[in-house]
């Protein structure tokens, strides 16, 4: 009896486990919580939007991100009000 190879989840699974704990530790930061920032995955590639207060709080976004297993890239849209 052949046993059948084993097949990887598809991206669409791992995209969006990594937007979930993008939005989990974005929401369990003292600072970054405070915000309703958009994160949105496509292929490992994540994409912040919305409006934060500081370039401090634009860098700690991306610093959140990054540290996500799975992001090959981010495009911060995040915009200073």
């Amino acid at each position: 009896m052949r046993r059948q190879p084993v097949r990887k989840a598809p991206a669409i699974f791992d995209d969006s486990l990594i937007t979930t704990k993008i939005k989990s530790q974005l929401a369990g930061d003292d600072i970054m919580k405070a915000f309703q920032i958009s994160v949105e995955t496509f292929k490992g590639t994540v994409q912040l939007s919305g409006f934060v207060n500081s370039q401090r709080d634009v860098d700690r976004a991306d610093e959140i991100a990054t540290n996500v297993k799975g992001v090959r890239s981010i495009k911060n849209n995040l915009i200073v009000k």
